[in-house]
């Protein structure tokens, strides 16, 4: 689909912020990307403007029954100089998955990615080059209807910002403590949790926030009829390495369908690593434990990339994986994504798509 991009350059560049302090989503770049949605027309007026606020009625659609879905991807600046992005296509593949569910409107795939090449190119100032530091980018959908009833809108802005964020792993590779919740439900078969909405997360803080008063930096969601089978760790997908197996939750409708995840999966196979995406109990994993057939435990997704698992602790039982240290498997899915996203290992795959 054709659509010609209008560029509006900010008058009033910001002092870029010091790459040894970025943290995540704290500092944005001096534009963004919008675009409108009006039923009977389309998908119309896509530009970039200066980064700034966004003036909404107060009786916006959005504020009220949340309807709204957003992605999340990263640029990478290459010692080379290239800039990539790393499968950027299955990031907007994603989201029209998620519209559907939302009763969004679909975007064009490609002009998706088009809109996202633009802008990190008109921003490419803003590319952190300290090690582990990356261009976080955030297209994201939102209903903008003024109205009070329960529909669907008949109106949108697709938009999409971009953060400098800091290293993940600022002092290495740590593995993380992990809360088991057994009373919350994240999502059911049927629900969203198969989409990448606001709802979704605004549903995991209550249990966030127990783990974390517990000294637990993640909470591992079971499923939310049983209580029973592993889903999600936080906002990463899950994977554990038993025996000479490596497992997965199956996407069975109520788990987020990782871009980091599929990448993993397609690894381990290419390695001739036994992979599977079945149902997995926790009792299971505890069952493996005490055999000492749990090997390794390891979260996936778009921030960390892979972040080990250290310790589990379901009805105040703990039990700690691989000694609380990185897997070798952990470390060579992180070294060999980070090092395909960063343009220091070949791309084999296809996977790195350069922002020119």
């Amino acid at each position: 689909m054709a659509y010609e991009i209008k560029i509006e350059k900010t008058k009033s560049p910001k002092q870029k912020p010091d790459q040894a302090n970025l943290g995540f989503g704290k500092y944005f770049t001096d534009h963004m990307f919008i675009m409108d949605y009006t039923e009977g027309q389309g998908w119309h007026d896509p530009r970039i403007v200066p980064y700034g606020p966004l003036e909404l009625d107060p009786s916006t659609m959005i504020f009220h029954y949340g309807q709204a879905v957003f992605e999340g991807l990263k640029a990478y600046k290459a010692k080379d100089g290239r800039i990539l992005l790393f499968r950027p296509d299955k990031n907007m593949e994603r989201i029209n998955i998620s519209n559907d569910r939302l009763c969004i409107p679909p975007i064009d795939v490609d002009f998706g990615v088009q809109a996202v090449k633009t802008l990190v190119s008109l921003d490419r100032d803003w590319i952190p080059t300290a090690p582990g530091t990356s261009l976080y980018i955030r297209p994201f959908i939102i209903a903008t209807d003024p109205y009070l009833g329960v529909r669907p809108s008949s109106t949108y802005k697709f938009i999409i910002i971009l953060s400098p964020s800091g290293a993940y792993y600022e002092s290495g590779i740590n593995p993380v403590k992990i809360y088991v919740e057994n009373y919350y439900a994240r999502a059911v078969k049927g629900g969203t949790g198969y989409a990448k909405t606001p709802g979704n997360y605004a549903a995991s803080l209550k249990a966030q926030d127990i783990a974390h008063e517990k000294g637990y930096a993640q909470v591992l969601w079971l499923d939310g009829v049983e209580k029973k089978y592993i889903e999600e760790v936080g906002s990463m997908n899950v994977f554990f390495k038993i025996g000479d197996e490596v497992v997965t939750p199956s996407l069975d409708g109520s788990i987020l369908a990782g871009i980091t995840r599929d990448s993993v999966i397609q690894l381990l196979k290419s390695w001739d690593v036994k992979v599977s995406e079945r149902k997995i109990s926790i009792q299971e994993l505890y069952d493996a434990h005490a055999k000492g057939t749990l090997v390794e435990a390891f979260g996936t997704g778009t921030a960390a990339v892979i972040s080990p698992v250290g310790e589990l602790n379901w009805n105040d039982k703990a039990i700690t994986i691989n000694d609380g240290k990185i897997g070798d498997l952990s470390h060579k899915l992180y070294d060999t994504i980070t090092g395909i996203q960063n343009g220091v290992i070949e791309d084999t795959l296809g996977w790195t798509v350069e922002v020119k």
